[in-house]
């Protein structure tokens, strides 16, 4: 997979499409999903172009990879479900086609609000 500038991601971080803007940085740029699997269902994405994990881990900044991490943190607190809260949520992120990816740049899945089950079923 390689990274593709009409991906919906790289529009919503032009602002050629709209976004339920739930936070923003330098780093990261955090939205609702639109068709939501649980309760609470965010996104969060690097503004780098960025493939997947293993692209980002590679070739991102220092600064790029914590602010990463930090931004699903901060998000998840956000959203009232980070475990510094006594809650839970699920980050995942679907690495290549055989990992479930379908879009072409790194995206974080926060899955939260409810239980979330079993990670693979």
């Amino acid at each position: 997979m390689k990274y593709d500038d009409n991906n919906i991601f790289a529009k919503i971080l032009r602002g050629e499409i709209p976004c339920d803007k739930i936070y923003e940085d330098e780093f990261v740029l955090s939205f609702y999903d639109i068709n939501p699997q649980k309760k609470i269902h965010a996104l969060v994405i690097p503004k780098g172009k960025y493939v997947d994990l293993d692209d980002f881990n590679t070739n991102a900044s220092h600064d790029e990879i914590v602010g990463l991490m930090k931004g699903i943190t901060i998000v998840s607190k956000k959203l009232g479900v980070s475990s510094i809260d006594g809650k839970g949520y699920r980050a995942l992120a679907n690495i290549s086609e055989d990992g479930g990816q379908e879009v072409p740049h790194l995206h974080f899945h926060l899955f939260g609000g409810e239980k979330v089950g079993k990670m693979v079923l």
